[in-house]
């Protein structure tokens, strides 16, 4: 068999054992099969001069080149976190990324909980508080998930405890899982925690504060005095500055008064009332002395 590759000019009968050339390429025959070939006189019926006038390799060696990749070591020696962030291999997900809807957005500072409730109009919007190392919170959320998918209209917003343990202690927020509804200009509507067992809650409040309502004002959001505990904080990057108190109008009927009637305080003494029984003693003194002169 090498004897007729030899022939047809397909593959040099010299050593076959060569290294790689300098484009990568390998003999595709090994020098076991050419001995082997050699020994036995196989295909002696092939012609070489009709494979020759057939071949379009024109005496050249054949030649395949080799797809170079990153080896097992070299892949190894790069650091996890790395691979994670160039895409080499992807990151698990933790339990409260799972089955996220699009209308869930997670809470990434104090002042996006403030735009994010501001920015809501009149939708409904639950803000979701909970810790990754609670039981209750990591079994209640798979229902969560499936409440977002039934109410695509509602903002669900998603605080993690230990990412923002400053923020919650501001809000007052110590429990988990612990839910917060605000909407439109009535601001917080209720709060609540609640677990599987008392899922109930969530289901009503839902139900209640879902239909739709117009505000007659700009939406609330926080509260002011939570807003002042937010900016008070020194842990967190949020600036708020109070809205200056404006004094309460008087009405106009209380403004006006009487023109006969003279105020309490003023220091205008009145005369005093002559009694009637010293006039009419003086009248009869009078009459008397007219009777005596006649």
């Amino acid at each position: 068999m090498a004897e007729v590759f030899g022939k047809t000019n397909l593959f040099p009968t010299g050593n076959y054992n060569q290294k790689k050339n300098l484009e990568g390429g390998a003999c595709l025959v090994p020098k076991k099969i050419s001995e082997f070939c050699s020994k036995h006189n196989s295909f002696p019926s092939l012609k070489g001069k009709s494979l020759a006038s057939k071949s379009d390799f024109n005496g050249q060696r054949v030649v395949f080149l080799e797809k170079k990749s990153m080896s097992k070591r070299s892949f190894s020696q790069v650091p996890i976190k790395a691979q994670m962030q160039t895409g080499l291999i992807n990151r698990a997900k933790k339990w409260w990324e799972k089955g996220l809807q699009p209308n869930m957005n997670e809470v990434s500072s104090a002042q996006g909980l403030v735009d994010s409730l501001l920015n809501a109009g009149d939708k409904l919007v639950v803000v979701d508080f909970f810790s990754p190392g609670c039981g209750g919170c990591k079994a209640l959320h798979p229902k969560i998930c499936q409440f977002e998918e039934m109410n695509p209209d509602v903002q669900f917003l998603q605080v993690n405890y230990e990412e923002h343990k400053s923020m919650c202690y501001s809000l007052n927020v110590h429990v988990f899982p612990f839910f917060r509804f605000h909407q439109g200009a009535q601001g917080r509507v209720c709060s609540f925690s609640c677990t599987n067992a008392t899922i109930k809650k969530f289901k009503d409040a839902l139900a209640k504060h879902t239909p739709d309502r117009c505000s007659l004002g700009p939406t609330k959001g926080l509260e002011e005095k939570e807003l002042l505990a937010l900016s008070g904080n020194k842990a967190l990057a949020f600036h708020y500055t109070p809205k200056p108190v404006q004094p309460t109008p008087v009405p106009t009927h209380e403004l006006t008064s009487m023109p006969n009637q003279v105020p309490s305080h003023s220091k205008t003494k009145l005369p005093l009332s002559v009694p009637m029984t010293s006039l009419k003693q003086r009248d009869s003194e009078e009459k008397t002395l007219v009777g005596v002169g006649r």
